[in-house]
């Protein structure tokens, strides 16, 4: 699992992608997203802003990522 830290509480989805390294663009995180291919919590997403928080679990592209 990989842990990102970010300079806020909370963050969107698409700006985590890119923030974590996952996506290098905003067009690939909004393609990932809309096609279903990103799972927080659990649960498959396909909202771009989505609020994550600290704790949250983001799984992409077979890496698990936690919001610290």
């Amino acid at each position: 699992m990989i842990e990102i830290t970010t300079e806020t509480d909370i963050i969107k989805l698409d700006s985590f992608l890119k923030w974590s390294g996952a996506v290098s663009m905003g067009s690939e995180a909004k393609f990932f997203i809309q096609n279903g291919d990103i799972i927080v919590n659990g649960d498959i997403c396909t909202q771009r802003g989505k609020k994550l928080k600290k704790g949250d679990i983001i799984e992409f592209n077979g890496e698990t990522y936690k919001l610290v």
